[in-house]
């Protein structure tokens, strides 16, 4: 299989998550081919995240402060780059993220039709559907971007997400910090990079709480809604 002779690096980003990742990791190790490795970055954690990680094998990165969510995923793709991983795959720490379509979310990516995949929650509305104040975020940025670029995503906000080789070398030198997911999709359409989405069933977090609160999911609202539109004003890259 194609698949097979790729090298494919699933990249977990976790900020407290002692009480998730090994649940994550053992799903992981049951549904994914034995070619996807696995690598977590921990994000500064205050709790035993890293020695959960340790003591189940899994490479870690260990980050000295909290970068947030952009910078440990970034981490990540600055991972995949140096070591010319093929496909990356991003999957949340919480276990949100259901391992069992990782092969639906990289088969557009072997079969060259996309450079950047997300896993969409609201395509076939099954699992998950979050919760009712992000629903309405989210769907103020599938308005958004397709005011601005015409294409439609219908979950812009999903972390569940897999990209090719050209995409990793491209998120190593230059990913959005906060709230990364919409302002990095505007980043790639407009440097006529390929988007799909395909259809997933996500779940609650397991255990623990979100960082993002209220307040700073308006916070982030406000200064991605910015930083979108600052970016569709830019040329391409050449």
């Amino acid at each position: 299989m194609e698949m097979d002779r790729k090298k494919i690096l699933l990249i977990i980003p976790a900020y407290n998550e002692e009480k998730n990742i090994e649940k994550l990791v053992s799903s992981i190790r049951i549904t994914c081919s034995d070619n996807v490795d696995v690598l977590v970055i921990n994000d500064c954690s205050k709790d035993n995240t890293s020695a959960v990680c340790s003591s189940l094998g899994v490479p870690t990165v260990d980050l000295p402060c909290n970068l947030g969510i952009g910078g440990a995923v970034q981490t990540g793709y600055k991972y995949a780059n140096l070591h010319g991983y093929d496909i990356a795959i991003q999957v949340d720490g919480d276990g949100q993220h259901k391992p069992e379509f990782v092969s639906e979310l990289i088969d557009p990516i072997l079969k060259s039709e996309a450079d950047l995949v997300i896993g969409s929650r609201f395509i076939n509305k099954r699992g998950f559907q979050s919760t009712v104040m992000r629903r309405l975020g989210i769907g103020y940025f599938t308005f958004l971007l397709k005011l601005i670029t015409k294409k439609n995503v219908t979950d812009p906000t999903s972390g569940f997400r897999a990209c090719n080789k050209k995409v990793i070398d491209l998120f190593s030198k230059r990913y959005p910090t906060d709230y990364p997911e919409p302002e990095s999709i505007m980043y790639l359409i407009r440097n006529g990079y390929r988007i799909q989405e395909v259809p997933v069933i996500m779940q609650e977090r397991m255990e623990g709480n979100s960082s993002i609160t209220s307040l700073k999911s308006v916070y982030y609202m406000m200064k991605v809604s910015l930083a979108i539109l600052i970016d569709s004003l830019r040329r391409q890259i050449v």
